[in-house]
């Protein structure tokens, strides 16, 4: 009566766990080093083998010297807690069966070849973990291949039938905690489908699961093999199989990939660039005005052109006289220079250079001067930007100066870029001397 209660309440706790793990939600996000990402962490298994009196534990004397290998079966239910932990509720039955008792009182001789044991497992449960020793799978981010050991505490029901050939005594059923240890491994045939192969040693609390109380704990082998089944979604990668180093993999080639089309992108933009400024600062028709800055494109060759690019409608003579440039002249200047300022990073000169501007483009056309114009910058950026940067504000102050009456012809607009400083660029100040436009009077 009291061997029935027990099994009672064993199998109620175990029914309990189960139904306590499976209210829990059976396919969890998982974040943090494995990704936001969701994965099957159940499964159930059915597996059959040999069970065997014969262990590789194996002392120099047992209670019987030979093992008489019988069918064992069982199953389990496994929840995943982390790629290489899980934990499951085991099942196993059968029979493990032993002949040729040892002499009890320890001699070599036998009683015989004829004593025999038959213990039946009438049921065993046990909790156990299952440590995945690898995860081996580098293309795939299911695993091929899962070593694994584990170990745990169960309980079981078994009753021992011994003979001495010629009287059977039959024990009755026992009740008792036994240790399982194991290893093995899996091979993963399918998308959450498992064959599953291992070698299991149990050692049992008490002495008497052959039949014999020898002093000795006894202890069983099972060798098996079966399959396990993931459960969930089938669109879910199931957590123990998942590789990690597979999908390190994946997102690696997807990373590349995208960078790839990033640059691909970038040097598409620098080559419509190229073009556009070649294009721009280019003159198809030879008059001097680049065509950026050309209001009259298409003269004809030799035409005398103004600083928009447009035919002058008189022209006149040209008279050599000798240059005077006073003091006064170049305080004009000097002050255009200080008060020239542009839109960051760009070419359109600022409303607040305009008076000072207008001040050098009247003096142009009262004493008739060459104008020299330099642009400058400091090294931030490529070359190519800042040569086409300087050239352009050169560019954007003749064409002002043109427009206010002065001489497009003798108004000269180059850019050097950052090839001529007049101070360090290491520093914020120093840069900011070397961006500048240099008027020349001549």
């Amino acid at each position: 009566m009291k061997s029935n209660i027990t099994k009672a309440a064993m199998v109620v706790t175990l029914l309990g766990a189960s139904s306590q793990l499976f209210a829990q939600d059976t396919t969890p996000e998982t974040t943090g080093r494995f990704g936001k990402k969701e994965f099957r962490t159940w499964s159930i298994g059915a597996h059959a083998g040999v069970l065997s009196s014969n262990t590789i534990f194996n002392g120099a004397t047992r209670d019987y010297n030979s093992a008489r290998e019988a069918l064992g079966y069982g199953g389990y239910i496994k929840k995943q807690i982390l790629p290489a932990l899980g934990l499951q509720a085991d099942f196993l039955a059968g029979k493990v069966k032993g002949s040729g008792q040892f002499n009890p009182l320890g001699t070599p001789q036998y009683f015989g070849s004829n004593t025999t044991f038959e213990t039946h497992l009438e049921w065993s449960a046990a909790l156990t973990a299952v440590y995945n020793l690898a995860n081996i799978s580098i293309n795939s981010e299911n695993a091929v291949l899962i070593p694994y050991v584990k170990g745990g505490v169960g309980y079981m029901s078994s009753g021992a039938e011994n003979s001495n050939g010629t009287t059977t005594v039959q024990n009755h059923y026992k009740d008792g905690y036994f240790i399982p240890v194991g290893a093995g491994f899996k091979l993963g045939v399918a998308k959450g489908i498992n064959l599953d192969f291992g070698y299991d040693v149990n050692f049992t609390k008490t002495a008497e699961f052959d039949g014999l109380n020898t002093g000795k704990f006894d202890k069983f082998s099972y060798g098996h093999a079966g399959i396990e089944f993931a459960l969930g979604s089938k669109s879910k990668p199931q957590l123990q199989n998942y590789s990690s180093l597979a999908n390190l993999r994946n997102e690696s080639a997807e990373e590349s990939a995208a960078l790839r089309n990033a640059l691909s992108t970038a040097e598409q933009k620098a080559a419509r660039d190229r073009e556009i400024y070649a294009k721009e600062m280019g003159d198809d028709d030879g008059d001097g005005v680049a065509n950026k800055f050309d209001k009259c494109p298409g003269t004809p060759s030799g035409t005398v052109v103004d600083g928009s690019g447009c035919p002058f409608v008189a022209v006149a003579p040209i008279i050599k006289e000798k240059i005077i440039i006073t003091e006064a002249d170049r305080k004009v200047v000097s002050e255009a220079i200080k008060n020239l300022e542009f839109d960051l990073g760009k070419a359109t000169i600022r409303d607040k250079s305009f008076p000072t501007l207008n001040r050098v483009a009247a003096l142009l056309v009262e004493k008739n001067f060459s104008l020299k114009l330099a642009g400058h910058t400091d090294n931030t950026g490529s070359m190519a930007l800042n040569l086409r940067l300087s050239k352009d504000r050169a560019e954007a102050v003749k064409a002002y100066l043109v427009s206010q009456g002065a001489n497009a012809s003798r108004i000269e607009a180059v850019g050097y870029g950052p090839n001529q400083p007049i101070a360090t660029n290491k520093t914020a100040a120093g840069r900011q001397q070397n961006r500048r436009v240099e008027f020349t009077l001549y």
